[in-house]
């Protein structure tokens, strides 16, 4: 019985497979170039890209369990729908997909909607799956740490109706424990649904707020603006991303990224100890700086 891993080499999906190999069990990760690969010893790896479908269908060959991760790439529906009806034909039949939380409220956002497509696939065809729906990775903040150290300001446009962020630690500890329960169940389990949400749900002054705690001095929220999001982000990455993130950050204004009633609890009791915190995140970002 094997768990196959896509999106291996990314921060989650190595993080992933790294539980996976505690637990013990037999991991494959797809890879686009093996040569770069560096997993725990006793993982095997597939060459293999979404669009090749030989070797899709090579790489799937002999798998019981399919993490799939799909990049935000331009064509990141058409990947996940490759993925899926190759896994159906291959027999596999437990699965776990990482979407995003309220896909189906941010239905303007290109990389929402794709997820959201994708879950409605998972669902209308039948397939037995656990769909993890992430809100905004604490992790994301890593890259305007910086701007927050040197200039004093917090620029993500999180507003003021709050964002549930979690940390991406949490994230892959709970998707290998969903693939280890689905692997090791005797048949395969009914669809369910899971929100994967921090322990707080923070606006973006309470955001800056921690930051002005971690770092001694005052730091002020300066978000809202995302139409500067949009022309920033432009600088280090393609204009499409650049405005799918802008929708995001819209909808994070007008909706903002919030639990459920008993998601923390159900995290919390899943992972058997207390979710990661923004606070602990700055705390460590700046120690490291």
């Amino acid at each position: 019985m094997t768990i196959l891993i896509t999106g291996a080499t990314g921060n989650i999906g190595s993080q992933v497979i790294q539980h996976l190999v505690n637990h013990g069990a037999d991991v494959r990760a797809l890879v686009r170039d093996p040569s770069k690969a560096n997993f725990p010893a006793g993982v095997a790896v597939a060459k293999g890209d979404f669009l090749d479908i030989d070797s899709m269908r090579a790489a799937f060959d002999g798998v019981s369990t399919l993490f799939l991760l799909n990049a935000v790439v331009p064509d990141e529906f058409t990947q996940a729908l490759i993925a899926l009806n190759v896994a159906r034909s291959a027999g596999i039949d437990r699965i776990v997909y990482l979407s995003v939380i309220h896909a189906d409220v941010y239905v303007n956002v290109p990389h929402f909607a794709g997820k959201f497509a994708v879950e409605r696939m998972i669902e209308q065809m039948g397939m037995a799956a656990t769909i993890l729906r992430p809100a905004y990775f604490i992790q994301n903040d890593l890259t305007i740490k910086d701007v927050v150290a040197g200039y004093g300001v917090y620029p993500m446009p999180v507003g003021d109706k709050g964002l549930a962020m979690i940390d991406v630690r949490d994230i892959a500890e709970i998707a290998a424990l969903e693939l280890m329960r689905r692997e090791q169940a005797g048949q395969p389990l009914p669809l369910t649904r899971i929100n994967l949400v921090g322990p707080e749900t923070l606006a973006g002054t309470d955001i800056a707020a921690i930051w002005s705690d971690v770092l001694g001095r005052p730091i002020n929220y300066g978000g809202g603006d995302t139409a500067a999001f949009e022309q920033n982000l432009k600088q280090f990455m393609p204009a499409w991303m650049a405005y799918d993130m802008r929708m995001m950050g819209e909808r994070f204004l007008t909706d903002g990224m919030l639990p459920e009633g008993g998601d923390v609890e159900r995290l919390t009791t899943l992972l058997g100890r207390p979710l990661r915190s923004y606070r602990a995140f700055a705390s460590e970002a700046a120690a490291s700086a």
